[in-house]
């Protein structure tokens, strides 16, 4: 295998052989943490980021394993915890770092900052704030590619805290009744902001919650995105077969605190040291090495292209100006 082999980008892994979706799925998770930490570590703290930072350090395996599964067609709600699926589907980094610097080149053109991003010409809807909104959306989104006859998925993305919200129920019921095309993925990290799961629910699993509305579950490791990425496939073959909606319940961990202004003092210290070995990039990394899958040397040229990558994609990113105070209005309310 040659270094350019291991760091090319993708785009699926319908067709592909475990060597070549492991390389995939090495390749966006390290990105997502290379992008994510420039944002958080560094930026965030040299002032220079419009509004907060969200990020999903240790959950890099939930959003690579399933959105690298999404045809062109499909449509995708991360939450803000799911920079991955931007980066799959097609938002550079780029335009994320202008996007969190309410710069022109953001996704938004700097009319919002931070996660608040989505691109329907490339089927990704952008986050709704309120825990759990996204869910009934997402149904009302396959009900949609229903109507239009569209042999097309909705990949929809929550965490934990938001299961227990009525909206949550809502959606799930309402995509179980109409058995609608969508996959409904479970970020959970076992902490909703600070309330603990044990605390926010009585059930031990949010799969659990499933069979009460007549929908197949899985459980699967969600530091290992290539049981991830097993459990995706099912769960796409099932929505895409007409067969209704399919919860997956990826159980992972937040290696950070709730946003960068969070020290998160009330998760406990045994938890951080457990968890740190279960890092999914590192995780992947050592079964790839044993598989001969790639070398050390490949490996480490992988780390250096893509921080290459997002050291130019920063300096593209600050030399975009802030947007024209006479634009404001434009492309925020649909004419008719």
């Amino acid at each position: 295998m040659s270094t350019a082999e291991l760091i090319v980008p993708p785009t699926r892994t319908q067709d592909a052989g475990p060597a070549e979706i492991a390389r995939k799925c090495l390749y966006y998770m390290c990105q997502m943490r290379e992008v994510e930490d420039r944002i958080e570590r560094k930026l965030y703290r040299q002032g220079k980021i419009v509004g907060g930072v969200y990020v999903g350090r240790g959950q890099e395996a939930v959003s690579v394993g399933t959105a690298v599964l999404a045809a062109p067609e499909d449509v995708l709600f991360p939450s803000h915890r799911d920079m991955a699926a931007l980066l799959i589907r097609g938002v550079t980094p780029g335009q994320v770092f202008a996007q969190y610097m309410g710069r022109v080149g953001g996704v938004t053109r700097g009319k919002d900052g931070n996660m608040h991003m989505g691109d329907l010409k490339l089927n990704i809807v952008s986050i709704i704030s309120a825990m759990a909104a996204s869910v009934p959306v997402a149904a009302g989104a396959a009900l949609a590619l229903r109507y239009q006859a569209k042999n097309h998925i909705v990949f929809c993305y929550f965490g934990d805290g938001a299961t227990s919200r009525g909206d949550w129920h809502e959606g799930l019921n309402f995509a179980a009744v109409q058995k609608l095309p969508v996959v409904y993925i479970c970020n959970n990290n076992q902490y909703a902001y600070s309330t603990p799961v044990a605390r926010q629910m009585s059930c031990a699993n949010v799969a659990d919650r499933g069979p009460a509305y007549g929908i197949p579950v899985e459980i699967v490791d969600g530091n290992d995105v290539l049981a991830v990425h097993e459990a995706g496939r099912r769960a796409v073959e099932h929505a895409r077969a007409g067969k209704g909606p399919y919860l997956l319940e990826c159980k992972t961990f937040r290696m950070t605190g709730h946003s960068a202004h969070d020290a998160a003092d009330y998760v406990p210290k045994h938890l951080w040291d457990e968890w740190a070995k279960l890092d999914p990039i590192t995780r992947l990394e050592a079964r790839m090495r044993d598989q001969g899958w790639a070398t050390e040397a490949e490996l480490d040229a992988l780390h250096a292209r893509i921080r290459g990558e997002v050291d130019e994609a920063v300096a593209w990113a600050e030399k975009s100006p802030y947007p024209d105070p006479a634009t404001l209005l434009e492309d925020v309310y649909e004419a008719w």
